[in-house]
């Protein structure tokens, strides 16, 4: 079966970056399940990956655009202590996470991490830390199937591998 939209496919993968340092990589007899063409992994890779089958090996060189985007400034933010809720402030630290309005467009939610706590405000950016990174991925197509419909209907596999309700 080839890889296509609505199929689960599971890879064997490694994630280098233009030095060679690895940067990701799945675990030994634990692929990484995911629904094709519901945006469950990078644009570049899952282009890529059109019409392999089980048992195809391939080495992906993906630019910054098709992968994790480029720098946008726009996401680095300082914000000040005060904005956030008292509660929640002995919780930021170097690599917290957290989900605020786009400073552009409020109906769009991104992912910031805390780069730096100062005294008065904090630093953090919603940029992927891999945003400006080409990437370079070693891949092997381990399976591929027909997703169910309520894979389809929740936009990621389920069972062994996928995600547990």
């Amino acid at each position: 079966m080839k890889i296509a939209k609505d199929r689960v496919v599971a890879l064997a993968y490694t994630l280098k970056l233009d030095d060679g340092e690895v940067a990701d990589e799945s675990e030994p007899d634990e692929p990484l399940h995911y629904l094709h063409g519901h945006n469950n992994i990078v644009d570049g890779l899952e282009t890529a990956l059109v019409d392999h089958v089980k048992g195809d090996e391939l080495d992906v060189v993906i630019a910054p655009e098709d992968a994790c985007g480029t720098h946008n400034p726009e996401l680095d933010l300082a914000i000040p202590l005060e904005a956030f809720p008292e509660e929640m402030r002995p919780m930021l630290q170097q690599g917290t996470v957290f989900v605020a309005d786009h400073p552009e467009d409020e109906q769009v939610e991104v992912a910031y991490t805390v780069m730096e706590v100062l005294e008065d405000r904090v630093l953090a950016t919603g940029n992927h830390p891999l945003a400006d990174e080409t990437l370079h991925f070693h891949v092997q197509v381990v399976d591929v199937r027909e997703a169910s419909e309520e894979e389809l209907a929740h936009g990621h596999p389920h069972g062994p591998g996928g995600h547990h309700h």
